[in-house]
């Protein structure tokens, strides 16, 4: 099974992109999203963007992966 974790976009380099999960600041792979934008949305594997989301999309994966974790722990 992949998982894909949404997060948003808040720096932008050349092929790289800094991006915020919340807690979390990581700079991943952007290259191969088009037209990428400070505030975008984008799902996150293995360190590579795979592709854009919409902010209402990405709140509520994140929304789901907070529960399952909660559950968890």
């Amino acid at each position: 099974m992949c998982v894909a974790i949404p997060g948003k976009v808040i720096e932008i380099y050349e092929g790289e992109s800094l991006i915020d999960f919340g807690k979390i600041k990581k700079r991943v792979n952007t290259f191969f999203i088009d037209n990428i934008q400070v505030g975008d949305y984008v799902l996150i594997h293995a360190g590579c963007a795979i592709e854009k989301v919409s902010e209402e999309e990405a709140i509520e994966t994140m929304d789901i992966f907070k529960s399952i974790s909660e559950e968890l722990w």
